[in-house]
């Protein structure tokens, strides 16, 4: 699980492993994302749902302090929001 691994609509490759949180939330918040929820995740991580009008919703697993986001990803793509 990181970062590399996968492409997020209308955002470009991100080619780090991971991410300080404060710089992943400002990437996706330019690319029109807006943070929806988060929620407890496996390994005491949490889970945090972005949304978009156009695509599909993304999931971000961050460490438990959420200072560091270790990766992000389409969970799975419905319609034109994810839903």
């Amino acid at each position: 699980m990181t970062l590399d691994k996968h492409q997020i609509d209308g955002i470009g490759k991100i080619i780090s492993k991971t991410l300080p949180t404060h710089k992943f939330e400002e990437i996706m918040q330019q690319a029109g994302y807006r943070r929806i929820s988060s929620q407890p995740a496996e390994g005491d991580r949490i889970k945090v749902d972005w949304y978009h009008y156009k695509w599909a919703k993304v999931e971000a697993i961050y460490t438990p302090d959420q200072k560091v986001t270790i990766t992000a990803y389409h969970p799975e793509k419905k319609g034109v929001a994810g839903y």
